[in-house]
């Protein structure tokens, strides 16, 4: 299968954008219509244009590799914003206009760093989908890059532009819950079976090479493709980062409060997992348990992908905070608080998850966005260190300040990865 575009060509690509970083001649105004690309736009990436459009954005340009997704697409955009984009299938001609002001990341998360990297050069703000990264390195670099080009790069982490959420965090940090000991999160949900098709010819819409991009070279099958990529470790980061990541965020934004501390890890991550269920093409757990020790209380993650019934603490999918005072349980529907007789002490109902407005806000203000590039590095760091356990079958320490695993290099060699030759990565 022939590679392209070439390794030259990268890297071309990533010292043209360099060359005009930060000279976009379109300084937004409080009043200027803001610009954005969409790169990706199957599932979620849709989802996030279309919530982007009822915020005021205008989404000048739709870029995808398959043509069957901006035929799909497109049309939808189309009718949300009373005018066509441009479509384009090479991200790296998005990124040379310098009339996009932003651009929407939604791609499979292999491809998430490469293009988040190229972004910032080329000047552009970035709405990066969750989870942020596919390494910790990788994490690393992304939050330096928006930093060096002082772009303003949002993680879609949307809980944390919900009011209920950050309530419930802030009522966590009051003290009324008393010691906060433990925090879980959890997700029960039935995931079907992707059975075991063969491998075959990619779908002739499609630039299969460039999708693979920096991931191995493999014939396609159509389990690794479309939405299913997300359950195959070259391209994903497990239900952890797919769905995990949501409620370890919220999570994490309750200890962040709790200890008036951003900058929070574990130094311990144990647990196990595995597939339990069905025997399909999957590589990823459909069971799984975790615990995140962060010195003074534990933070736990619990995955059923084979029943939704019986779900834990009332919610399919949610955050507990349990302190010796009382007990917080909060998901999308709002939150209630416990006391130690059992009763509602405190509650509060669903709010809208206005993240996209908060982006185009930052855009604008250059102010830092909700789900910062560091906020959501960290909540992305806590799937990467439990899919590090998960991968070496044991458990895993971890300096939290120093962000490295001191004399176990198996675990330090798994902060990183290798790329094809040639889809090397981008230079911060």
């Amino acid at each position: 299968m022939n590679e392209h575009p070439s390794r030259r060509s990268m890297l071309k690509a990533g010292a043209g954008a360099a060359a005009f970083a930060n000279l976009n001649p379109r300084a937004v105004g409080a009043n200027d219509q803001i610009n954005l690309a969409l790169i990706g736009g199957r599932n979620q990436g849709k989802g996030v244009a279309l919530r982007h459009i009822k915020a005021g954005g205008h989404i000048a340009t739709f870029c995808d590799l398959d043509e069957a997704i901006l035929s799909a697409t497109g049309p939808l955009l189309e009718r949300a914003q009373g005018a066509r984009p441009t479509y384009e299938r090479d991200f790296r001609r998005v990124l040379d206009d310098r009339n996009i002001d932003a651009v929407i990341i939604a791609t499979p998360d292999h491809w998430h760093t490469h293009i988040g990297l190229l972004a910032c050069q080329a000047g552009k703000d970035v709405y990066i989908e969750k989870p942020l990264s596919q390494t910790i390195s990788e994490g690393h670099m992304l939050r330096d890059a928006a930093r060096k080009y002082n772009r303003v790069m949002q993680v879609g982490t949307q809980r944390r532009s919900g009011e209920h959420f950050m309530r419930a965090a802030e009522y966590v940090a009051s003290g009324k819950l008393g010691k906060v000991c433990l925090v879980k999160a959890w997700m029960c949900q039935v995931r079907p079976s992707l059975g075991n098709p063969p491998d075959s010819e990619a779908p002739s819409t499609v630039d299969y090479d460039r999708w693979l991009g920096p991931a191995p070279l493999r014939r396609f099958n159509p389990n690794r493709f479309h939405y299913n990529w997300r359950f195959f470790w070259d391209y994903g980061n497990t239900e952890l980062g797919n769905q995990g990541v949501h409620m370890l965020d919220v999570g994490l934004m309750g200890i962040q409060r709790m200890k008036n501390k951003e900058h929070m890890l574990p130094r311990h991550i144990s647990g196990h997992g595995g597939i339990y269920w069905l025997d399909d093409a999957k590589e990823v757990p459909d069971t799984q348990v975790l615990t995140y020790d962060f010195g003074d209380l534990l933070l736990t993650w619990e995955l059923r992908s084979f029943g939704d019934q019986d779900p834990i603490d009332g919610t399919r999918a949610g955050t507990g905070f349990h302190g010796t005072e009382g007990t917080l349980i909060l998901d999308g529907s709002g939150w209630k608080v416990y006391d130690r007789k059992n009763q509602i002490a405190a509650s509060m109902g669903a709010t809208p998850l206005l993240h996209e407005a908060n982006f185009l806000e930052c855009v604008r203000s250059r102010k830092r966005p909700n789900a910062d590039v560091e906020i959501g590095r960290l909540s992305t760091t806590l799937c990467h260190l439990g899919n590090i356990c998960q991968r070496l079958g044991r458990d895993v320490r971890f300096d939290p300040e120093t962000e490295t695993f001191a004399s176990d290099a198996e675990a330090a060699a798994m902060m990183s990865k290798q790329y094809r030759e040639s889809y090397p990565l981008p230079k911060v």
